[in-house]
């Protein structure tokens, strides 16, 4: 078994691997919050006192904390994103198409990311339905106990494009993100390495800063899934600072639960073969003991924000 150093963990043929090579028009997380709100603010714009203002008022207006249902239990969102009515609110600006929408019943409300089937760019080193690995994500997150991604349900009926994900949104200043958040307090940044232990778990093509969330409770979330649990190693991070970082004894243990067994919850939504590469790194990291170094200097997301 190769050891926390080594380059390439099971599973990576030799070459190039070209994950990730395609156009990727994302935003910065500076302006996230205004180009998703339709607001056509630039990043220049954002270190304008007055745009800045200018957002405020505007997140003020729609009700952004009150209306995105953040008091409400995990049971009651689960139960809003499978059948709530859902309205788009606006569009994020993604290499895939995204809406932020609000999802309601005669009760509750709360805000969501939909992530439509019909709105994916075709991938050549990834299938389509990554809508499927955005779910599937999550129940890897659940099944160890981390909770590191928001509750995210897979849903045909009752969306304005069709079948797809809906995530729970998560509050969040969209100022910041992995570069700005670690080394900003020992909780954090115990966070930031569970999250990147997570990520080399599910073998995340796609990890930038700016899918890394803190809420208003100082919770760490990552975000933005649909490119892992390929079954070819595809790691591209932003988050290597724990490189040869020993993975704490309480998280190896919880990984561990994959090596012999991947609930059929999960198993469905992957290939047989990608199943097995799952358990495969569950294998290396409890061979290994720590994160691993990226001595190619490659295994970066672009942009990496």
């Amino acid at each position: 078994m190769t050891g926390a150093d080594d380059e390439r963990p099971p599973g990576e043929a030799a070459g190039h691997d070209a994950s990730g090579d395609e156009t990727r028009d994302v935003l910065a997380a500076e302006t996230f919050a205004s180009e998703m709100l339709g607001l056509g603010v630039t990043a220049d714009e954002l270190t304008d006192p007055e745009a800045e203002a200018e957002e405020e008022r505007t997140l003020e207006a729609l009700g952004m904390h009150e209306d995105a249902g953040t008091q409400l239990d995990d049971a009651r969102a689960d139960e809003l994103l499978r059948s709530g009515a859902v309205e788009l609110l606006g569009h994020i600006v993604s290499s895939n198409e995204t809406f932020l929408v609000r999802i309601e019943d005669d009760t509750d409300a709360l805000w969501g990311i939909y992530k439509p089937v019909l709105g994916e760019r075709p991938l050549h080193d990834f299938p389509p339905g990554l809508h499927r690995r955005e779910r599937a994500a999550y129940l890897v997150s659940e099944t160890l106990g981390w909770h590191v991604v928001p509750r995210t349900v897979l849903r045909e009926d009752g969306l304005p494009f069709g079948e797809g994900s809906l995530q729970r949104f998560v509050v969040a200043d969209p100022a910041e993100h992995y570069f700005t958040l670690y080394g900003t307090g020992e909780d954090t940044d115990a966070q930031l390495r569970r999250l990147a232990v997570f990520d080399l778990l599910v073998n995340n093509a796609d990890r930038k800063a700016g899918h890394v969330l803190r809420d208003e409770d100082g919770r760490v979330w990552g975000i933005d899934h649909g490119l892992c649990l390929h079954e070819e190693l595809k790691l591209r991070t932003v988050i290597w600072d724990f490189a040869g970082a020993p993975v704490e004894p309480g998280l190896v243990a919880d990984v561990a639960a994959l090596v012999d067994d991947v609930p059929a919850a999960i198993a469905d939504l992957l290939t047989p073969a990608e199943v097995r590469a799952l358990q495969g790194r569950a294998r290396y990291l409890l061979a290994s003991g720590a994160l691993p170094h990226d001595r190619t200097g490659m295994r970066f997301p672009w942009p990496l924000i």
